[in-house]
């Protein structure tokens, strides 16, 4: 079975839904809000097997341009004493580095830029999509990737809204070149760890064009109050949503977290931080009822927003979108659908509840009033090292959908 399919959002899980339909035979448009090329955002990611497996289903190969295998995982205290060690080997990688070759590979005159959809419409056979210029397009089939913001899903489901989590990551790369020699001899091969009370450092090389970078992922107690002042730019205008354009944070905070770093973390990493040009994403829950409604299907953070925390973001979009191409073999969309939502929407609302367990500890710190039980605040090094980002075969809960 094919079609035409209109894919509302053109990141990571537009791109993979968008190629492997195409290479399925269907006729495929990406619409993306967005005015110019995505290549310049996100940060590093943890990549998976299904990941891989993805890519390689659209003759990308997962080689050493766009992965890095990590040493060890090792948390340390102030003074970089090792709390605890232990062998991982996981395969790191950044958010370009899997944009740049899914975006080159799809058709650039079906890429269209500046395109916010406004709404959509279904009719007997087909579904209508309204963009906020005036145009629009029609098709058998729309999906909605368009993120953890995602109109689609405002459209079907206007109660679901983002829960915050009641902390911030803040964020942070760094150009391995501009390290000095001490700490990089000290840093080099480590996936690095750091456990102040309530919070979460870490950091691990990502691979950029011919040489390893750092990147640095710092979870961070904040209030619903002090959101919306980091939210609040130097002209006093709240940004929304939770997110504030990265030039626009005001400096003092920027300069916060730097004295924070030096505070709480070795040299080395404090020296990271100090290098970066910090910005930070707001942690939120999206769950949702489903992923399908009538010719309408949801992927990727559209549908289901789970902590990153799990470290498979990027691979829950890349099995979204194989799991709507399969089921697209199906012989009519209505049968098709039905199978994409069940096995999807479950998978969906287990990685949501395995994020909030493994961030209940940091979330506590901002919602004390919820009556955290022991379990949900214990920060032990063994137990976060070995539950953090695991491979998602080893999680019980997650690897039967997989």
């Amino acid at each position: 079975m094919n079609g035409r399919a209109l894919v509302i959002g053109g990141s990571l899980g537009g791109l993979f839904a968008a190629n492997l339909l195409a290479d399925q035979g269907w006729d495929v448009h990406v619409f993306e809000r967005a005015a110019d090329d995505l290549a310049s955002r996100g940060a590093g990611i943890g990549t998976h097997t299904a990941l891989a497996d993805t890519l390689a289903r659209l003759g990308i190969p997962m080689d050493t341009t766009l992965g890095y295998r990590s040493g060890d995982r090792i948390c340390v205290d102030r003074e970089g004493t090792v709390l605890y060690r232990t062998y991982w080997g996981h395969v790191m990688s950044a958010w370009a580095n899997v944009y740049r070759p899914l975006k080159d590979r799809f058709p650039e005159d079906r890429y269209h830029f500046s395109k916010s959809l406004t709404s959509f419409r279904e009719d007997p056979g087909s579904v209508t999509a309204c963009f906020d210029d005036g145009t629009t397009a029609s098709g058998d089939l729309l999906i909605g990737a368009d993120g953890l913001r995602s109109t689609v899903r405002g459209i079907l489901f206007p109660d679901v809204r983002p829960r915050y989590a009641g902390y911030v990551a803040w964020r942070g790369l760094v150009d391995g070149r501009r390290v000095p020699a001490e700490a990089h001899e000290w840093l080099d091969g480590g996936y690095w760890f750091v456990l102040p009370p309530n919070e979460m450092f870490l950091c691990y090389q990502v691979p950029a064009k011919g040489r390893l970078d750092w990147n640095l992922v710092w979870y961070h107690p904040v209030g619903d109050e002090e959101l919306r002042d980091l939210c609040t730019d130097s002209e006093g205008k709240v940004h929304a949503g939770g997110s504030i354009p990265p030039p626009l944070i005001r400096t003092v905070f920027v300069d916060e977290i730097r004295r924070e770093a030096e505070r709480l973390l070795p040299p080395p990493l404090a020296t990271l931080v100090a290098l970066s040009q910090p910005f930070f994403q707001a942690v939120f829950d999206i769950e949702s009822p489903g992923l399908v409604a009538g010719r309408v299907a949801l992927l990727g953070d559209a549908g289901f927003v789970a902590r990153p925390h799990i470290g498979a973001g990027v691979t829950k979009a890349a099995l979204d979108a194989m799991c709507l191409a399969n089921s697209l073999k199906e012989p009519t969309l209505d049968l098709a659908l039905a199978r994409y939502d069940r096995l999807r929407t479950e998978f969906g609302r287990r990685c949501v509840a395995r994020g909030r367990r493994l961030g209940s500890y940091i979330e506590a710190k901002s919602h004390p009033a919820q009556g955290w039980t022991p379990e949900q605040l214990e920060q032990r090094p063994d137990r976060l090292l070995n539950e953090v980002a695991l491979a998602l075969e080893d999680i019980p809960e997650l690897a039967i959908e997989v």
